[in-house]
């Protein structure tokens, strides 16, 4: 009896020794979460997360970009880089330039830098070159020229809607595109149709009688 009790105090000091069957499974459990981590990182490496994917499509462009613009009826290649805006990519890239839009606010306040976008008049300093790739634009050179001007452009000069000229060109794109969706206005309508336009000259008077005679002559 007395050895019993001596082996039965030896058992409950020894430390905890388990048995094969918890050992064995411990190990298959162990064995089988590397296997299934190794199967999820090579699904992984094969096939792009969702995370991943949105990251890659939110990744800046780098470097230049070669696009083909559609001005004033014709097609025109430039090279840009992603920032640069459609005013700097008429300005700085075509070759020949078009300096018809005027680089004054640079912050889409002012409008001297309007052109028309499929028809719409837009602020050419807050559309990215690339933005406008496929784009139907149009800028004040595509209105008329020197030896054959549109009718908004004779209207300005026959009435005198200008002053420095800075602002004209964009008062001009403003004026022929309202003036196809509305072609007979009153000054009110005009009035409102140019507040996206700013001249410092104060010349609006003027640009406005140019306005109603042009709508009289379309």
């Amino acid at each position: 009896m007395a050895d019993e009790r001596d082996e039965g105090r030896r058992k409950k000091n020894l430390p905890h020794d388990p048995s094969r069957r918890r050992f064995l499974k411990g190990v298959g459990v162990a064995g089988a979460g590397a296997a299934l981590a190794e199967h999820l990182l090579l699904k992984s490496e094969a096939e792009p997360t969702a995370s991943a994917l949105a990251d890659a499509s939110t990744r800046p462009v780098e470097g230049a970009l070669n696009l083909a613009l559609d001005v004033n009826g014709q097609r025109r290649s430039v090279s840009v880089e992603p920032r640069t805006t459609l005013l700097g990519a008429l300005r700085h890239n075509l070759d020949p330039p078009l300096t018809g839009p005027k680089l004054v606010c640079d912050m889409g306040t002012c409008g001297a830098c309007t052109v028309l976008m499929d028809g719409k008049p837009v602020y050419s300093c807050l559309v990215l070159a690339v933005d406008a790739a496929g784009k139907r634009l149009t800028t004040v050179e595509g209105l008329g020229s020197p030896e054959n001007l549109s009718g908004v452009q004779k209207a300005f000069v026959e009435h005198d809607g200008l002053m420095c000229g800075f602002c004209t060109p964009g008062f001009v794109t403003t004026v022929s595109a309202y003036l196809k969706k509305n072609p007979n206005p009153t000054l009110a309508e005009v009035r409102e149709a140019c507040k996206g336009n700013f001249c410092r000259c104060g010349t609006y008077p003027r640009v406005f009688e140019a306005a109603l005679a042009a709508s009289k002559k379309t």
